[in-house]
């Protein structure tokens, strides 16, 4: 199984997973988060996330979400992208994280496509056309 980190300012990264864990009604395994405020320097920020992945990887690799692409946590993500082994994907949301934990057992590679995809199928500018076929 694929393991999940979610790298965030503040804490973005656990709410994303307590909003995962609500729709679920569990918490998945192996979905860690690492927030820069309990990690403000850069470096240790780098060393904490390299402890996290190597605790969740099991063999199959890690997929990495950011929330902000060019920011810290970022930043620090793509100095651990490994291809087959540390992949990454900035934009970090909801459908994004649901989909990688749907999906977790496909390869790495292609978990990280999916993700991306679920994160554009998940936004949506809502109409009033749209908002009325919901009731």
């Amino acid at each position: 199984m694929i393991g999940l980190l979610v790298v965030a300012h503040g804490r973005l990264g656990e709410s994303l997973i307590d909003c995962a864990t609500y729709v679920l009604g569990k918490r998945p395994e192996h979905l860690l988060s690492l927030d820069l405020s309990s990690e403000s320097d850069p470096e240790r920020l780098l060393a904490r996330a390299r402890e996290q992945i190597a605790q969740l990887d099991e063999g199959d690799g890690v997929l990495v979400l950011a929330d902000i692409y060019g920011a810290t946590p970022c930043n620090t993500v793509c100095r651990l992208v490994s291809p087959g082994r540390v992949e990454a994907v900035a934009g970090a949301s909801v459908p994004m994280l649901l989909k990688a934990i749907t999906y977790r057992r496909e390869p790495l590679a292609q978990l990280a496509d999916r993700v991306v995809l679920g994160a554009r199928e998940g936004a949506f500018h809502i109409h009033t056309e749209t908002a009325d076929a919901g009731t």
